[in-house]
């Protein structure tokens, strides 16, 4: 409630801020809301998204937005960082009665000038699927709500596939569909597939093929978001219940799992690699997992309430391969070789990645950059480096920073010229560095869907699967004792000790299911950043600008340095 001095300052609302790389600045020009540009009343509304899409029209200004606020939803042409927003011209805007839009995702792989394929998740559990350019609306999916009556959660169009999406509710379950199939006029009738701790995997039975193709039902309580690996064949599920679930998507296996400290996980993402994922939820933390180690590497604390979303910036992730003796150098030299994730550019990065694997590999400088925004209408960017990432490497050969502390000595070298990249506290390296039986490989080579197993009970979704899967082009302070691990589908003890440690966290404080948080390294933001009024609920970072969206209903574009265009 201060109002003077230091408490006005930390309640204003920052326009610009500065990282190594330079100073982001808000465009307040390129700022997307409603025509009206009234501040939304987002009392009993739900969150606010935004997706992208890039049309390849021939104007070199093929980018457009799409986003929902309260029954709304406005599909417009994006200019980011060239031109002001032009509010006055929405594409396309629809509003909807009796439910409201929750999520969307674009099809990238059929989007053109002429045609662009929406799906839209709505409150009272369907799914439209729209064409905001034709103004055309294709088809309603669980349209009578006998697939599920809950809120959609998270829609995704599946990797690589022109028809088939998936999508989560709040009542725990994940449902495939495909777009070229109808729903049913009744209930639809489930069969096992598969099953494990905590989930289990329905084929749909049915005389002719109908929707849903797969029901998932995960963990308990709501599912609240998923997300694609980058080669697509992995799926990261986090639910109310705490977990993270990581799936071998076409195999239809448990690949690893991790437990929150405090409540449930509410947003997740992977990095560009593909291996690592970080998680963000109801303990105000941001968590960061080992795809290849299935465990807890970091975790993060500088939010003040929930983490609603978390996201990997691309763009200033970077690998460099370098000879040991050019650790010496100064920092912008450091920073001169920068290898931007795209998707086509995944696998060549997973392999150089991948070259830590063997203690006789040169040395490799690595930075990712990931960003958080939470409830406390903070932003927060953090660099995830080579001394969380590589703890076993003597610390002479790697970068890390000054207030890095370590339980084995001074973290510096003589002759090193340090630079804050890496804001990361290993409290007791010699228990975090303890070593982690892997349960998987990186590059997924997990079975596809037509495993023997499966192929004959569900040929029928085989097929559909194969055929339509096509290859890529492009790509608070609470209580902190709470349980938390990894888990690995074919570890037997391990899916007992998980199952223990739902009726009583306390019995695995310590272990690999939950490490104490002296054991494992704590991050800390590289900024923090009060930029909204009201809960965030959106951070996509594109390549000349970072994107956020908060409740009030407004869509804030913030330059990269050097990208700031002055005229409007």
């Amino acid at each position: 409630m201060a109002a003077e001095g230091g408490g006005k300052e930390m309640n204003e609302i920052k326009t610009q801020f500065t990282t190594r790389e330079g100073v982001y600045k808000l465009l307040t020009h390129s700022e997307y809301s409603r025509p009206n540009r009234v501040p939304f009343n987002s009392q009993g509304s739900n969150p606010v998204k935004v997706s992208f899409v890039n049309v390849n029209d021939q104007s070199g200004n093929g980018d457009r937005i799409c986003f929902n606020v309260g029954r709304e939803l406005y599909f417009y042409i994006y200019k980011g960082v060239r031109k002001a927003a032009d509010l006055s011209k929405p594409i396309d805007k629809r509003i909807y009665k009796g439910t409201q839009p929750t999520c969307h995702d674009f099809n990238h792989l059929t989007a053109t000038a002429e045609s662009v394929s929406l799906l839209v998740g709505f409150s009272a559990g369907q799914v439209q699927l729209i064409d905001p350019i034709k103004k055309e609306t294709s088809k309603l999916f669980n349209e009578e709500r006998l697939i599920d009556k809950s809120r959609v959660t998270c829609v995704k169009w599946v990797p690589g596939s022109e028809s088939l999406f998936l999508v989560s509710h709040a009542s725990g379950s994940m449902y495939l569909y495909n777009v070229e199939h109808t729903c049913g006029t009744a209930a639809p009738h489930y069969q096992l597939l598969k099953q494990g701790d905590s989930y289990s995997v329905h084929t749909c039975k049915s005389k002719s093929t109908r929707n849903p193709l797969l029901k998932w039902s995960v963990g308990d309580g709501a599912l609240n978001e998923f997300a694609f690996s980058p080669d697509g064949k992995f799926l990261a599920c986090v639910s109310q219940d705490g977990f993270l679930r990581v799936f071998n998507f076409d195999a239809v296996e448990l690949h690893g799992t991790m437990k929150s400290y405090f409540g449930g996980l509410l947003c997740v993402c992977w990095s560009p690699d593909g291996k690592y994922i970080v998680a963000g939820g109801e303990d105000d933390l941001v968590t960061v997992w080992s795809f290849l180690d299935c465990r807890v590497i970091a975790r993060g604390h500088g939010h003040k309430s929930w983490v609603s979303v978390v996201a990997f910036d691309h763009y200033t992730t970077s690998v460099e391969e370098s000879d040991p003796m050019e650790f010496s150098g100064s920092d912008e030299d450091f920073q001169d070789q920068v290898v931007q994730f795209g998707r086509d550019r995944a696998n060549s990065t997973q392999s150089r990645l991948s070259k830590r694997n063997s203690t006789d590999s040169r040395p490799v400088s690595v930075t990712y950059r990931f960003g958080s925004v939470g409830q406390d209408t903070q932003l927060c960017l953090w660099d995830l480096t080579e001394d969380i990432l590589f703890p076993h490497l003597p610390l002479s050969r790697t970068r890390t920073h000054t207030n890095v502390m370590n339980a084995t000595g001074p973290a510096n070298t003589p002759g090193v010229t340090t630079l804050p990249r890496s804001n990361s506290l290993p409290h007791s390296a010699g228990t975090a560095n303890s070593t982690a039986k892997t349960s998987g490989t990186g590059g997924g080579t997990g079975g596809g869907i037509m495993d023997s197993a499966i192929a004959t009970g569900v040929s029928k979704f085989a097929t559909l699967s194969l055929h339509d899967r096509k290859e890529r082009h492009h790509d608070k302070d609470h209580k902190r004792n709470h349980s938390m691990g990894h888990i690995s589908s074919k570890s037997s003890d391990k899916l007992n000790l998980l199952s223990k440690s739902k009726t009583d966290p306390a019995k695995t404080l310590g272990t690999l299911l939950c490490p104490r948080m002296e054991d494992v390294p704590l991050l800390e933001p590289l900024i923090c950043k009060k930029i909204a009024h009201e809960r965030l609920t959106v951070l996509i970072f594109l390549e000349d600008c970072l994107v956020t969206a908060c409740q009030e209903g407004f869509i804030c574009t913030w330059a990269r340095p050097g990208k700031v265009v002055s005229s409007f």
